[in-house]
């Protein structure tokens, strides 16, 4: 089992900065795939932003440019910079992992992002 637990959320104005934090239970060498996803009220749940264990990067078309992944190996968390926010980015953010062995996957609990305009 891996816990994986989402901080960092809260309510900010449009325009404004959060960076939400995700620590690992395990070593984060452990992880092939650990990212964010979101999901905004009335809506599917969507990935936002993940990064793989060879350090590449991958974003939404809406986050690119504002959005950036993180991975301290050393405290075993995982960063979500989010840069000129906007109403559009309100909604729970859930840290999300894959393991290298046996692809098992993991969900936070979420924390929720609300963006005022």
């Amino acid at each position: 089992q891996v816990q994986l637990v989402e901080s960092g959320g809260g309510l900010v104005q449009a325009g404004g900065s959060l960076r939400l934090s995700c620590a690992v239970s395990r070593s984060t060498s452990s992880i092939n795939l650990i990212g964010w996803y979101r999901q905004a009220p009335g809506k599917q749940r969507e990935l936002a932003a993940i990064s793989s264990s060879g350090g590449t990067a991958n974003y939404a078309n809406s986050v690119k440019g504002r959005f950036t992944i993180s991975r301290d190996n050393v405290k075993n968390t995982v960063y979500l910079q989010m840069n000129s926010l906007g109403p559009e980015d309100t909604g729970v953010y859930y840290c999300y992992c894959v393991m290298v062995v046996g692809g098992q996957t993991f969900w936070g609990q979420g924390t929720q992002v609300t963006v005022s305009s």
